[in-house]
Protein backbone atom coordinates (compact mmCIF):
# COMPACT_ATOMS: atom_id res chain seq x y z
CA UNK A 1 0.00 0.00 0.00
CA UNK A 2 3.10 2.23 -0.33
CA UNK A 3 1.08 3.70 -3.79
CA UNK A 4 -1.28 5.52 -1.61
CA UNK A 5 1.36 7.31 0.81
CA UNK A 6 2.38 8.22 -2.90
CA UNK A 7 -0.72 9.27 -3.90
CA UNK A 8 -1.61 11.73 -0.62
CA UNK A 9 1.43 13.02 -1.06
CA UNK A 10 0.50 13.81 -5.13
CA UNK A 11 -2.90 15.22 -3.38
CA UNK A 12 -0.95 17.12 -0.80
CA UNK A 13 1.27 19.09 -3.88
CA UNK A 14 -1.90 19.99 -6.29
CA UNK A 15 -4.50 20.38 -3.75
CA UNK A 16 -2.02 23.17 -1.93
CA UNK A 17 -0.62 24.54 -5.36
CA UNK A 18 -4.51 25.03 -6.74
CA UNK A 19 -5.28 27.00 -3.68
CA UNK A 20 -2.84 29.39 -3.77
CA UNK A 21 -3.49 30.03 -7.40
CA UNK A 22 -7.20 30.35 -6.88
CA UNK A 23 -6.34 32.86 -3.70
CA UNK A 24 -3.66 34.76 -5.67
CA UNK A 25 -6.27 35.30 -8.71
CA UNK A 26 -8.96 35.98 -6.51
CA UNK A 27 -6.32 38.80 -5.24
CA UNK A 28 -5.12 40.07 -8.53
CA UNK A 29 -8.69 40.76 -9.17
CA UNK A 30 -9.83 42.81 -6.28
CA UNK A 31 -9.03 46.78 -6.37
CA UNK A 32 -5.57 47.75 -5.57
CA UNK A 33 -4.74 48.42 -1.92
CA UNK A 34 -2.76 51.83 -3.08
CA UNK A 35 -6.72 52.78 -4.30
CA UNK A 36 -4.94 56.65 -4.48
CA UNK A 37 -1.93 56.46 -5.90
CA UNK A 38 -3.00 53.75 -8.65
CA UNK A 39 -5.73 56.24 -9.97
CA UNK A 40 -3.61 59.13 -10.28
CA UNK A 41 -1.14 57.01 -12.04
CA UNK A 42 -3.94 54.99 -14.27
CA UNK A 43 -5.05 58.55 -15.25
CA UNK A 44 -2.03 60.99 -15.75
CA UNK A 45 1.12 59.36 -16.11
CA UNK A 46 3.03 57.35 -19.47
CA UNK A 47 5.25 54.72 -18.27
CA UNK A 48 8.74 55.67 -19.10
CA UNK A 49 11.16 53.03 -21.27
CA UNK A 50 12.90 52.09 -18.03
CA UNK A 51 9.46 51.70 -16.08
CA UNK A 52 7.99 49.43 -18.62
CA UNK A 53 11.30 47.28 -18.84
CA UNK A 54 11.45 46.64 -15.07
CA UNK A 55 7.02 45.87 -15.38
CA UNK A 56 7.55 43.44 -17.95
CA UNK A 57 10.78 41.65 -16.78
CA UNK A 58 12.28 43.05 -14.27
CA UNK A 59 16.10 44.72 -13.13
CA UNK A 60 17.85 42.87 -15.84
CA UNK A 61 15.49 44.17 -19.16
CA UNK A 62 16.31 47.78 -17.60
CA UNK A 63 19.96 47.05 -17.94
CA UNK A 64 19.22 45.67 -21.54
CA UNK A 65 17.10 48.84 -22.42
CA UNK A 66 19.83 51.24 -20.88
CA UNK A 67 22.60 49.63 -22.87
CA UNK A 68 21.00 48.97 -26.04
CA UNK A 69 19.83 52.84 -26.01
CA UNK A 70 23.37 53.53 -25.76
CA UNK A 71 24.29 51.16 -28.25
CA UNK A 72 21.92 53.11 -30.58
CA UNK A 73 23.71 56.54 -30.01
CA UNK A 74 27.28 55.15 -30.73
CA UNK A 75 27.79 55.89 -27.17
CA UNK A 76 28.67 52.01 -26.09
CA UNK A 77 29.68 49.54 -28.09
CA UNK A 78 28.53 45.98 -27.97
CA UNK A 79 30.56 43.62 -29.74
CA UNK A 80 28.98 40.08 -30.96
CA UNK A 81 31.62 38.02 -28.66
CA UNK A 82 29.96 39.39 -26.12
CA UNK A 83 32.19 42.58 -24.93
CA UNK A 84 31.13 45.60 -23.93
CA UNK A 85 33.05 49.07 -24.65
CA UNK A 86 32.25 52.61 -23.68
CA UNK A 87 32.47 55.16 -25.99
CA UNK A 88 30.96 58.39 -24.40
CA UNK A 89 32.17 57.99 -20.63
CA UNK A 90 28.95 60.23 -19.54
CA UNK A 91 25.63 58.52 -19.08
CA UNK A 92 22.63 60.85 -19.90
CA UNK A 93 21.10 59.41 -16.74
CA UNK A 94 21.26 57.48 -13.99
CA UNK A 95 20.56 54.20 -15.62
CA UNK A 96 23.15 55.10 -18.25
CA UNK A 97 25.62 56.06 -15.27
CA UNK A 98 24.76 52.75 -13.22
CA UNK A 99 25.55 50.88 -16.75
CA UNK A 100 29.19 52.61 -17.22
CA UNK A 101 30.02 51.86 -13.38
CA UNK A 102 29.42 48.88 -14.01
CA UNK A 103 31.72 48.27 -16.88
CA UNK A 104 34.60 49.79 -14.34
CA UNK A 105 37.45 51.96 -14.62
CA UNK A 106 38.89 50.44 -17.62
CA UNK A 107 35.94 50.99 -20.05
CA UNK A 108 35.61 47.80 -21.31
CA UNK A 109 33.84 44.58 -19.90
CA UNK A 110 31.89 41.19 -20.49
CA UNK A 111 28.12 41.97 -21.30
CA UNK A 112 26.77 39.53 -18.70
CA UNK A 113 28.64 40.31 -15.72
CA UNK A 114 27.68 44.43 -16.75
CA UNK A 115 24.41 43.14 -17.04
CA UNK A 116 24.40 41.69 -13.62
CA UNK A 117 25.55 44.41 -11.80
CA UNK A 118 23.68 47.11 -13.59
CA UNK A 119 20.62 45.29 -12.96
CA UNK A 120 21.55 45.18 -8.97
CA UNK A 121 22.49 48.81 -8.78
CA UNK A 122 21.29 51.53 -6.48
CA UNK A 123 19.54 53.34 -9.55
CA UNK A 124 17.06 50.23 -10.19
CA UNK A 125 16.49 49.57 -7.13
CA UNK A 126 15.07 53.43 -6.69
CA UNK A 127 12.80 52.58 -9.82
CA UNK A 128 11.70 49.41 -7.77
CA UNK A 129 10.83 51.38 -5.05
CA UNK A 130 9.09 54.77 -6.79
CA UNK A 131 6.82 51.89 -8.77
CA UNK A 132 6.18 49.45 -5.43
CA UNK A 133 4.59 52.74 -4.15
CA UNK A 134 2.75 53.47 -6.98
CA UNK A 135 1.33 50.19 -7.05
CA UNK A 136 2.29 49.53 -10.27
CA UNK A 137 5.13 46.54 -9.38
CA UNK A 138 4.83 43.35 -6.95
CA UNK A 139 6.52 44.19 -3.48
CA UNK A 140 10.07 42.24 -3.57
CA UNK A 141 9.70 39.01 -1.84
CA UNK A 142 5.75 38.95 -1.96
CA UNK A 143 5.52 35.67 -3.74
CA UNK A 144 1.85 35.74 -3.66
CA UNK A 145 1.63 36.66 -7.44
CA UNK A 146 -0.66 34.46 -10.03
CA UNK A 147 3.10 33.83 -12.14
CA UNK A 148 4.75 32.69 -8.76
CA UNK A 149 1.37 30.18 -8.13
CA UNK A 150 1.06 29.27 -12.01
CA UNK A 151 4.65 28.37 -11.34
CA UNK A 152 3.71 26.15 -8.18
CA UNK A 153 1.05 24.15 -9.93
CA UNK A 154 3.10 23.58 -12.84
CA UNK A 155 5.67 21.67 -10.52
CA UNK A 156 2.18 19.83 -8.55
CA UNK A 157 1.47 18.78 -12.22
CA UNK A 158 4.84 17.63 -13.05
CA UNK A 159 4.82 15.99 -9.14
CA UNK A 160 1.81 14.21 -9.56
CA UNK A 161 2.93 12.39 -12.66
CA UNK A 162 6.65 11.56 -11.87
CA UNK A 163 4.58 9.58 -8.44
CA UNK A 164 2.20 8.29 -10.10
CA UNK A 165 4.52 6.59 -12.64
CA UNK A 166 6.77 5.81 -9.66
CA UNK A 167 3.63 3.84 -7.87
CA UNK A 168 3.22 2.15 -10.96
CA UNK A 169 6.47 0.70 -11.11
CA UNK A 170 6.52 -0.20 -7.53
CA UNK A 171 5.10 -3.73 -6.98
CA UNK A 172 1.13 -3.72 -5.89
CA UNK A 173 0.85 -6.34 -2.91
CA UNK A 174 -3.08 -6.26 -3.53
CA UNK A 175 -5.53 -6.85 -5.89
CA UNK A 176 -5.53 -3.57 -6.89
CA UNK A 177 -5.28 -3.39 -10.70
CA UNK A 178 -2.30 -1.04 -12.14
CA UNK A 179 -4.79 0.46 -14.35
CA UNK A 180 -6.54 1.90 -11.29
CA UNK A 181 -3.79 2.69 -9.21
CA UNK A 182 -2.90 4.65 -12.58
CA UNK A 183 -6.50 6.65 -12.59
CA UNK A 184 -6.18 7.71 -8.93
CA UNK A 185 -3.06 9.72 -9.90
CA UNK A 186 -4.55 10.81 -12.68
CA UNK A 187 -7.27 12.67 -10.41
CA UNK A 188 -4.30 15.09 -9.07
CA UNK A 189 -2.56 15.68 -12.68
CA UNK A 190 -5.86 16.74 -13.84
CA UNK A 191 -7.26 19.03 -11.28
CA UNK A 192 -3.73 20.58 -11.76
CA UNK A 193 -3.79 20.59 -15.19
CA UNK A 194 -7.22 22.05 -15.48
CA UNK A 195 -6.49 25.36 -12.81
CA UNK A 196 -3.78 25.60 -15.35
CA UNK A 197 -5.87 25.94 -18.36
CA UNK A 198 -8.46 28.35 -16.52
CA UNK A 199 -5.64 30.50 -15.44
CA UNK A 200 -4.29 30.85 -18.97
CA UNK A 201 -7.79 31.97 -20.70
CA UNK A 202 -8.98 33.88 -17.30
CA UNK A 203 -5.73 36.03 -15.42
CA UNK A 204 -3.07 36.16 -18.20
CA UNK A 205 -1.20 37.06 -19.22
CA UNK A 206 0.32 36.73 -15.11
CA UNK A 207 3.50 38.87 -14.69
CA UNK A 208 6.49 38.38 -12.04
CA UNK A 209 6.75 42.13 -11.53
CA UNK A 210 3.64 44.17 -12.57
CA UNK A 211 0.53 44.76 -10.23
CA UNK A 212 -2.79 44.20 -12.00
CA UNK A 213 -2.34 48.40 -12.54
CA UNK A 214 1.11 47.91 -13.81
CA UNK A 215 -0.59 45.50 -16.64
CA UNK A 216 -3.51 47.67 -17.65
CA UNK A 217 -0.53 50.31 -18.11
CA UNK A 218 1.53 48.09 -20.33
CA UNK A 219 -1.15 47.36 -22.40
CA UNK A 220 -2.09 51.08 -22.76
CA UNK A 221 1.45 51.75 -23.94
CA UNK A 222 1.29 54.30 -26.79
CA UNK A 223 2.03 52.11 -30.54
CA UNK A 224 4.28 54.67 -32.26
CA UNK A 225 5.61 54.05 -36.29
CA UNK A 226 7.33 51.39 -36.92
CA UNK A 227 11.53 52.60 -37.51
CA UNK A 228 10.94 55.34 -34.55
CA UNK A 229 13.96 54.69 -32.47
CA UNK A 230 11.52 55.01 -29.10
CA UNK A 231 9.11 52.49 -30.55
CA UNK A 232 12.52 50.37 -31.04
CA UNK A 233 13.24 51.04 -27.28
CA UNK A 234 9.69 50.27 -26.18
CA UNK A 235 9.50 46.97 -28.27
CA UNK A 236 12.44 45.78 -26.87
CA UNK A 237 11.31 47.14 -23.28
CA UNK A 238 8.55 44.92 -23.29
CA UNK A 239 9.40 41.64 -24.83
CA UNK A 240 13.03 41.79 -24.24
CA UNK A 241 15.88 41.07 -26.46
CA UNK A 242 14.03 38.83 -28.74
CA UNK A 243 12.73 41.76 -30.36
CA UNK A 244 16.19 43.10 -31.64
CA UNK A 245 16.38 42.69 -35.42
CA UNK A 246 19.85 43.68 -35.52
CA UNK A 247 21.61 40.29 -36.15
CA UNK A 248 25.37 41.78 -34.25
CA UNK A 249 23.30 43.12 -31.64
CA UNK A 250 21.58 40.40 -30.52
CA UNK A 251 24.64 37.88 -30.52
CA UNK A 252 26.11 40.49 -28.00
CA UNK A 253 23.18 39.58 -25.63
CA UNK A 254 22.99 35.97 -26.77
CA UNK A 255 27.03 35.40 -26.47
CA UNK A 256 27.88 32.64 -23.98
CA UNK A 257 31.56 32.84 -22.20
CA UNK A 258 33.63 30.22 -22.48
CA UNK A 259 35.65 29.08 -19.73
CA UNK A 260 38.55 28.46 -22.22
CA UNK A 261 38.67 31.88 -23.37
CA UNK A 262 38.98 33.55 -20.33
Amino acid sequence: MFWVLLLLLAWAFAGTACTRLCLSAVHAATPDTHDTDTTTVDRGHDLTLYEAAFLSGGPARVADVAMISMARQRRLLLAHTGWATVVDPRGRDEMEQCVIGAIGPQGQSRIQPVRARAAGGEAVRRLADRLERAGLAVPDGAGTTVAAAVRQVRAAALAAAVLGVTALLLPIQTDTPRSLVGLWFALPLTLSLSCLAIARFEVHPYSRWASPAGLRLLGALPRKPAGDERSFLASVAVRGIRAIGEPELRAAFTHRDQPWRE
